[in-house]
């Protein structure tokens, strides 16, 4: 039976995420075939969804994430040499590695799988040299050393295999391009509540990464009367307001409760998504974008930027706008918003194109990628 073994890089840092969720969701599938003995060496880790597997499949043992930043990469060194200890005394076959490293930590004949999530860290170099890019940007480098040394490689969508291919030179024989799923749902014998807040816009995710352009979304919402006479805005994720988006809110003249920040757990997420007057995903890259497949499984219609692989994922399923003109953003809000007709296509659309995805067809694609290897 070939040992396949996914490795702690991703959990000793991440709680929650969408990295961590798309490894526990395709490690736990793969361990359910009968090609593969698999065991998830996550060693010390803070992460969350390791916590739902079942007993054997996780090694390692939960250990408190800290806000001291020594401690954290104290915590990654130990990780770094147990697992060069454990996998180079017990080879696996394939070494799924969930992050990047730069040295291979596993025996010189064990096979190595590398994920590739995105080129958000080479498209976006404030115009420095590429050279010049590298030494500064930690990720990048890691990211250049792993795939160099990688067997073979995954890319979670067609446009981040492009840009791997363009930005690193990569053999295109080299890489497989396997989509994600989604695993978020309603809870069971969910019933519609009163509305906690008045009809909403809803934005979720991280608003400190530039790419994800949230202030470029509140320019285009504060500039719409249409949009902020008749519509909240709701952010879910990403920590409190921060002093520069109270500062550009009160700028924009909208009033206190116009722009809600709420936190909650993925039922929390589900309900939003479910009672949402259109989700807004404004990037200006993305790798891939699970809260378009979110969006989708719970009928919320979309407005999305028309970059990057979103438009990939997306399909028909989405009204298309310029993440780089606020205007742009607006008008397709507006479209949405301002048409039943037109929102209650884009629901019956995602419907349908919410169908190619799934972490089963993940698990089974990957389970191909393996074999090749063997």
């Amino acid at each position: 039976m070939t040992k396949i073994v996914y490795d702690h890089q991703i959990f000793w840092w991440q709680r929650y995420g969408g990295i961590s969720r798309y490894i526990y969701e395709l490690a736990t599938r793969v361990a359910e075939m009968d090609d593969f003995e698999v065991s998830i060496e996550a060693l010390a880790y803070v992460n969350e969804y390791l916590k739902q597997c079942k007993p054997g499949l996780v090694v390692g043992f939960p250990v408190p994430k800290s806000s001291r930043i020594q401690i954290q990469k104290m915590i990654g060194r130990f990780n770094d040499n147990l697992a060069k200890i454990r996998l180079k005394s017990n080879p696996p076959d394939i070494v799924h590695e969930t992050y990047y490293h730069g040295e291979k930590l596993s025996h010189k004949k064990t096979k190595v799988v590398v994920t590739v999530y995105d080129m958000i860290h080479e498209k976006f170099t404030q115009l420095l040299s590429r050279d010049m890019f590298q030494k500064l940007d930690p990720t990048a480098q890691l990211k250049q050393e792993a795939v160099r040394r990688a067997d073979r490689i995954i890319c979670i969508s067609e446009n981040t295999k492009k840009d791997l291919i363009e930005l690193l030179e990569v053999d295109p024989n080299k890489i497989s391009v396997v989509y994600l799923g989604t695993s978020l749902k309603l809870t069971e014998n969910y019933q519609p509540e009163p509305r906690k807040y008045p009809p909403y816009i809803l934005y979720v995710g991280d608003r400190i990464s530039k790419y994800k352009n949230f202030q470029g979304l509140l320019q285009a919402y504060g500039n719409s009367s249409q949009l902020k006479n008749n519509f909240n805005l709701v952010l879910f994720g990403g920590g409190s307001l921060s002093r520069e988006e109270i500062t550009l809110i009160q700028n924009l003249g909208l009033p206190e409760g116009k722009v809600l920040q709420v936190a909650g757990d993925d039922a929390d997420l589900a309900n939003l998504y479910r009672e949402a007057s259109v989700f807004v995903y404004p990037s200006l890259y993305e790798g891939f974008g699970i809260p378009l497949l979110e969006a989708m499984s719970l009928n919320c219609p979309i407005a999305c930027s028309n970059t990057s692989s979103l438009p990939e994922v997306a399909g028909n399923a989405a009204e298309f706008f310029d993440p780089y003109q606020p205007e742009s953003i607006a008008a397709a809000l507006e479209k949405v918003l301002f048409s039943t007709e037109k929102a209650e296509n884009l629901v019956k659309l995602g419907a349908e194109r919410i169908t190619n995805f799934s972490w089963e067809a993940c698990a089974e694609q990957t389970r191909q990628v393996y074999l090749s290897l063997l």
